[in-house]
């Protein structure tokens, strides 16, 4: 396994190399840290950009690595205009993860709840279309390019492991997280990243976070994130 470095010189950069794979809808770069071999496991994080706890997790958790992970690529943010912005949706109202090129993509209006125990109270868009919004298309036309086995998907704040199976994937994050892991999330999710994973043959492991602060989050889970990160992938 890679040799971590927790030392305090070293934790506010990122020192591995990024490479832009698209541009956002506000031409803000869409980057990810590549494998330095083959990749076997794609982490994404930030997709919704109302969840900048999944950004700030994986970036604490990354700048612990001193090098390319051997068999694992990460995106820190997917969607950079809605972290800016503050919105869970890109800069043109989508919600991401219901714009994806699945089955059972609906075209119509997405909600989202402001408060997790509330009623749905604002109103996104699916897209016009499947993967209708460059930072989906970038990020499939990524995935492609990478074929990877696995993508990992971070999310919050429901704070479980959703997947169809209780894979070594699962079983390995549940060793970090300490989360329960469940076959779906008990809602639709037309046109999401894990529906277009099972559709077309990749696995997907979705990590919804557990409702705490930023501080705590790494207090709790960074250190050990970064090992399972450095870690060979679990299959």
């Amino acid at each position: 396994m890679m040799q971590l470095d927790f030392s305090p010189e070293n934790r506010g950069v990122i020192r591995q190399k990024s490479e832009m794979y698209g541009r956002s809808v506000l031409g803000a770069p869409l980057q990810y840290f590549p494998a330095s071999g083959s990749t076997e496991l794609l982490v994404v994080a930030g997709i919704h950009g109302e969840e900048p706890e999944t950004t700030f997790l994986l970036s604490r958790s990354v700048r612990h690595l001193p090098q390319a992970l051997e068999h694992t690529a990460v995106v820190l943010c997917a969607n950079p205009d809605g972290m800016a912005l503050g919105t869970r949706g890109n800069a043109s109202g989508v919600d991401l993860n219901r714009n994806f090129s699945t089955s059972n993509w609906k075209q119509g209006s997405v909600g989202s709840r402001s408060v997790l125990e509330r009623a749905r109270d604002t109103m996104l868009s699916a897209g016009t279309s499947p993967a209708s919004e460059p930072e989906t298309c970038a990020l499939l036309d990524l995935v492609k390019n990478l074929r990877p086995r696995s993508i990992l998907s971070i999310h919050a704040p429901l704070g479980c492991l959703d997947a169809p199976e209780r894979t070594p994937l699962v079983a390995a994050l549940q060793d970090v997280f300490g989360l329960p892991w469940v076959p779906d999330v008990g809602y639709e999710t037309p046109g999401s990243l894990g529906t277009w994973c099972n559709e077309n043959g990749t696995e997907c492991v979705t990590l919804e976070l557990p409702r705490m602060s930023l501080e705590m989050l790494y207090d709790r889970y960074g250190e050990a994130f970064a090992r399972f990160l450095a870690g060979p992938v679990p299959r």
